[in-house]
């Protein structure tokens, strides 16, 4: 009896949470085609204003801007970049708060490994090359998208770049450094001073316990329990890539064209062959929820490497409190309805008894705290199987002068007072600031962030502009402006 109640409580969570994630994608693309509606009435129907208007040249700084290193944002999981979607941005705009920022459009569902030589390609130009290894393992073709022209062709060690990575994205940069350091890319003496800078917001280093609520198997992080929101989302998916309707995918891609499932290649036996688990990249292992997983997590870390010429800084959030000695979430209200229910699931995570641990010393207190996607303790830096160097710090006047080599922590709580800004001091001269926050607060709507959206996209572009520096300071875009005028 017991059993099948908690079978009927399983089976109603799956069909709510199922619900409110379609609604929410449907909410998202029906959003990103008003946007585009808007616009292109606008621009049928807006009046000539350049009637009897004298234009004024304006000097130019395009030289100077062009000394600036870029700074890329890196989306996450069912993410996307400048282009698709419309006009919709996954970082709610934050990318017209600098003069040279790049939004690469990357897989929203492919594997860490995949998605790391797409952005390699994307800014250094080429066919994306997944590695003849790597492809014949995993079931995929070797070659991918082109590149006619690098988003930043002249990349390289005189010319780093910023990286500042959302979710799943910050730990894409992780590998992407961690090939430059192991020249994995063919035709290019890469190495990892490529990268002066990585910015991690909400970052998935040690992985999350949300992927076993999702479905994934905490026996191994890698296969899907046989019913699960997993098993919806990859029965969508599969039929989405196979459909293959070039609007559509232009509009919105998962990222699995390597894969080669559209009814054109595969025809009905093939897309049989896919639902049954038998082909693509639900049954290789080669898609991103796997490596999401804390077991997926460790096997990524453990040949990743903190390097000493590179400035690491990492954002956490956090959306639980601690009451009557147990962790519940924060609020109601403040929380996206998209992630409430598993912000509840995974402040009371229990690992199954029957499972070994996924790594010596594992308690499950130490995950409870939690923004909804991911936990806490996964995003404050590198921990598991081994701890990086790292340092606690509240705001940017405690790590200055900034040192290279080691993960700064940002950590933001639900338990701040941001009208007033106040920091709170810890003993051992370790500081944090404390800021409200679930796992999309500073994606897609910047009206719910409010003015936490500002302060800190604002702190993170000041930072890669004027402190994190190999050779002379840099001018921030406003600044160079007043310098020409003048």
């Amino acid at each position: 009896m017991i059993r099948l109640w908690m079978s009927s409580l399983q089976l109603a969570e799956l069909f709510v949470s199922s619900w409110v994630h379609l609604l929410y994608g449907f909410y998202i693309f029906s959003m990103a085609i008003a946007y585009d509606l808007s616009q292109a009435m606008y621009e049928y129907f807006k009046p000539n204003m350049n009637i009897g208007v004298e234009e004024v040249s304006q000097p130019q700084a395009s030289s100077s801007f062009d000394d600036l290193p870029p700074i890329v944002l890196v989306h996450g999981i069912f993410g996307f970049g400048q282009g698709r979607l419309g006009g919709l941005s996954y970082f709610a705009g934050a990318e017209k708060k600098d003069e040279r920022v790049l939004v690469p459009d990357l897989g929203s569902l492919t594997s860490i490994y995949d998605r790391a030589r797409e952005l390699f390609y994307y800014l250094k130009g080429g066919q994306v090359d997944y590695g003849e290894e790597h492809s014949k393992a995993c079931g995929h073709s070797q070659f991918g998208r082109i590149y006619e022209q690098g988003h930043y062709p002249e990349w390289d060690e005189d010319h780093p770049i910023h990286f500042v990575g959302h979710s799943a994205g910050a730990q894409v940069v992780r590998v992407l450094q961690q090939m430059l350091a192991d020249k994995a890319f063919k035709g290019h003496d890469t190495s990892p001073n490529w990268v002066l800078s990585i910015t991690s917001l909400s970052g998935a280093f040690n992985g999350t316990t949300r992927t076993y609520f999702d479905g994934m198997q905490p026996e191994d992080g890698r296969t899907l329990k046989p019913i699960c929101l997993l098993q919806l989302c990859r029965l969508g998916v599969i039929i989405y890539e196979w459909f293959d309707i070039p609007w559509l995918k232009t509009y919105y891609n998962f990222g699995f064209d390597h894969f080669n499932m559209s009814w054109r290649k595969i025809g009905v036996w093939g897309l049989v062959d896919c639902l049954l688990g038998n082909a693509g990249p639900f049954a290789s292992g080669d898609w991103i929820l796997p490596d999401l997983t804390i077991q997926g997590s460790i096997r990524l870390n453990s040949h990743l490497q903190t390097f000493p010429d590179t400035y690491y800084f990492s954002y956490a959030t956090k959306r639980t409190r601690k009451f009557l000695g147990l962790t519940v979430p924060s609020g109601i209200l403040g929380i996206h309805p998209l992630l409430f229910i598993r912000v509840l699931q995974m402040s009371q995570w229990r690992h199954p008894p029957d499972v070994p641990p996924p790594y010596k010393g594992y308690r499950d207190e130490d995950w409870w705290d939690n923004d909804g996607a991911l936990n806490t303790i996964s995003m404050m830096y590198p921990r598991i199987p081994v701890e990086h160097p790292h340092r606690l710090v509240t705001n940017d006047s405690d790590c200055h002068p900034m040192q290279p080599g080691i993960w700064s922590d940002f950590v933001f709580d639900a338990l701040s007072d941001m009208a007033n800004q106040r920091i709170r001091v810890q003993c051992g001269c370790r500081y944090y600031k404390i800021m409200e926050g679930d796992h999309i607060l500073f994606i897609i709507n910047r009206e719910r962030a409010g003015v936490q959206f500002d302060l800190v996209y604002d702190s993170i572009f000041e930072r890669c502009r004027k402190h994190v520096l190999r050779k002379s300071p840099q001018m921030l875009p406003n600044q160079m402006h007043q310098t020409v005028v003048s």
